[in-house]
């Protein structure tokens, strides 16, 4: 039996050593950082196979959304090696793209994340990356000090560089970290740069001299820190979009904020503070970046009240009505309000879309009462996301145009939107990702914070609390009810098999379903296949891509349904919105009508592989 586990063992290894080899790879890199040795030894010593096979099997793909992966030993893991491998690629890359990158450089920024087990932290990582480019003469600006997501892009457009790096993976669990890439225009990248980075990695695997040493880069003269500058110039931008400063300087409203153990407690305090409105409350125990996140099963606001429990309590222990959350990289943010009941009402991401939308549309006409200038405006949202704003548009003559999911894709429209000399004032994606200030061309969590923290009071010196003027919304311009959860799923054949059969409905080929349990089915798009039947040519508008599975229903009764995979969690997501007419306002029905095409999605379309499947952790 232990020859047989020895035998098996040797054959994994030898695989492994071959794999490496075979990319140009020289195992013995993984030896520079001890603790990634060690684990990979424990690993050999305990005859864990399997967990072996995952670290080593297969690299992580380098996609849009950059890289996100567990901390640990391994090609398929975050760790010393792999980030100075991505960091080459994507050096060369650069350098073949830009014939000045050595005049303009780049941005590197970082979270607060950190493994002590394999010796990984996104300080560390950064810091490689750093070296990487300073080692082929190129600048760096390397923040001192962590900073959430929107300081990255936003320096690149502040200072005019080729790229930025962020060393983040934002609401993931503990372990995982990730490597998120800007372009020279402040927008995440899209393809083809993600396959022209990829190709790039592979090319470079193996370790210039020179990419281990962090301790000659970070004295070298080609590194620059703009931390004070950014912090500076981040908040002269977003003062530009406060427009009630008397009433901030005045309000009674008491808000609690908490930074879910992330870095965002000192940048919405600046924000808070940029905007004259009295600082918010911090929940003391979530304040402070903490790697462990110790008192949130998942560092991620977005699942509502399990991770906002102490902010609950701080808000009712110092009579605040309002909380403010944002993720550990505070890109996004969401907000609960107290109700008369005495319950706490967190809003859904499409429900702050709409409350956020309303409000810097609100503030723009203030400031434009000429009726002509509504012409040049615009505001977007993702596919998957609610179409309230396109309601609004309608009614008071702006444009909305709908983008992919993901602010990537946001961030590029509205660069192009700006390029042309259109106003882009508001985009939003359902997972409360909020754009509200084009100064950064990504989600933006720390000036959604103090924008919110003054429309909320604003709207107090109106005696108007957030869920009232929400109704408000609604009755203007129609009810927008949504519904959103996942499925978690591991393997990619029964993922597979289950968009199969909606693209090959009843055994038909290329068939898609006409009806959901009583629900008809008016319209479909399947934006993995290219296919649209709202279009005469069956074919779709929005970009296509055969390497992520996403198919949206529209039914004769208004409501949307779309179904898709994630880019960076093992999960099938569902979205279902139920659009009303302004003047419908019988809510109970809406809700109920949802709630049975939610059923009958669930029933026809996810119940012939849900036993493969987890449900949404409670």
């Amino acid at each position: 039996k232990r020859k047989k586990w020895l035998g098996l063992i040797h054959s994994t290894l030898f695989q492994c050593v071959n794999a490496f080899f075979k990319m140009n790879v020289d195992l013995c890199w993984i030896c520079f950082n001890p603790k990634t040795a060690s684990m990979v030894q424990e690993l050999v010593k305990e005859k864990a196979v399997e967990a072996l096979k995952k670290c080593f099997a297969s690299r992580m793909e380098f996609g849009t959304a950059g890289l996100r992966a567990a901390m640990g030993p391994g090609i398929s893991c975050m760790n010393d090696l792999t980030i100075i491998q991505t960091t080459q690629g994507f050096c060369c890359y650069l350098e073949q793209s830009f014939g000045n990158l050595k005049e303009r450089g780049v941005v590197i920024g970082y979270d607060a994340r950190a493994h002590p087990p394999s010796g990984g932290s996104s300080k560390r990582f950064a810091s490689l990356a750093a070296a990487v480019f300073i080692s082929r003469g190129v600048p760096v600006h390397l923040f001192s000090d962590i900073t959430p997501t929107p300081f990255v892009p936003f320096t690149v457009s502040h200072l005019g560089l080729c790229a930025g790096i962020m060393v983040t993976a934002s609401h993931n669990p503990k372990q995982d970290n990730g490597y998120k890439v800007y372009w020279e225009n402040g927008a995440q990248i899209v393809s083809p740069h993600d396959k022209g980075i990829s190709k790039a990695i592979e090319e470079n695997l193996e370790p210039w001299p020179e990419s281990w040493n962090t301790e000659e880069a970070l004295k070298s003269p080609l590194l620059k820190d703009p931390y004070q500058d950014v912090h500076t110039q981040y908040f002269k931008a977003i003062q530009k979009h406060c427009h009630h400063r008397e009433i901030n300087k005045s309000s009674q409203v008491k808000i609690v904020h908490t930074s879910v153990h992330g870095v965002g407690h000192t940048f919405v305090q600046s924000a808070f503070k940029a905007f004259d409105l009295h600082p918010p409350y911090a929940v003391e125990e979530q304040k402070d970046p903490d790697p462990e996140f110790p008192t949130v099963k998942y560092p991620n606001p977005e699942e509502g009240e399990g991770v906002l429990t102490l902010s609950f309590a701080l808000a009712d222990k110092e009579g605040a009505s309002v909380v403010l959350a944002n993720d550990p990289d505070a890109d996004r943010l969401a907000i609960a309000e107290k109700q008369e009941s005495g319950q706490w009402r967190v809003f859904s991401g499409n429900e702050l879309g709409a409350l956020l939308g309303w409000w810097i549309f609100h503030c723009w006409r203030q400031q434009n009462p000429d009726t002509a200038a509504v012409k040049n405006l615009y505001m977007l949202s993702s596919t998957v996301s609610s179409k309230i704003l396109r309601a609004i548009a309608l009614k008071e003559g702006f444009h909305f145009e709908e983008t992919l999911t993901g602010f990537k894709w946001m961030g590029n429209r509205a660069r192009d939107l700006l390029d042309q000399g259109k106003t882009v004032v508001f985009a939003f994606e359902e997972a409360i990702g909020y754009m509200c200030c084009s100064a950064v061309l990504d989600k933006d969590g720390v000036s959604a914070a103090a924008i919110a923290g003054e429309m909320v009071s604003y709207l107090a010196t109106k005696n108007i609390s957030l869920s009232q003027q929400l109704t408000t919304i609604y009755e203007e311009y129609g009810y927008h009810i949504s519904k959103n959860s996942y499925f978690i799923c591991h393997d990619q054949d029964v993922i597979r098999s289950l968009f199969d059969r909606l693209r090959n409905y009843g055994g038909q080929k290329d068939s898609y379903p006409t009806e959901c349990g009583r629900f008809s089915i008016s319209a479909v798009r399947d934006l993995t296949t290219g296919y649209d039947s709202n279009q005469t040519d069956k074919k779709a508008v929005l970009p296509t891509s055969r390497s992520s599975q996403m198919i949206t229903f529209t039914f004769s009764n208004g409501g949307v349904a779309t179904m898709r995979t994630s880019g960076t969690e093992p999960k099938i997501k569902y979205y279902t919105e139920l659009c009303a007419a302004p003047g419908n306002s019988d809510v109970t029905h809406l809700k109920k009508e949802l709630d049975d095409l939610v059923d009958a999605i669930v029933e026809n379309f996810f119940e012939p592989v849900k036993n493969k499947l987890q449900p949404k952790p409670e």
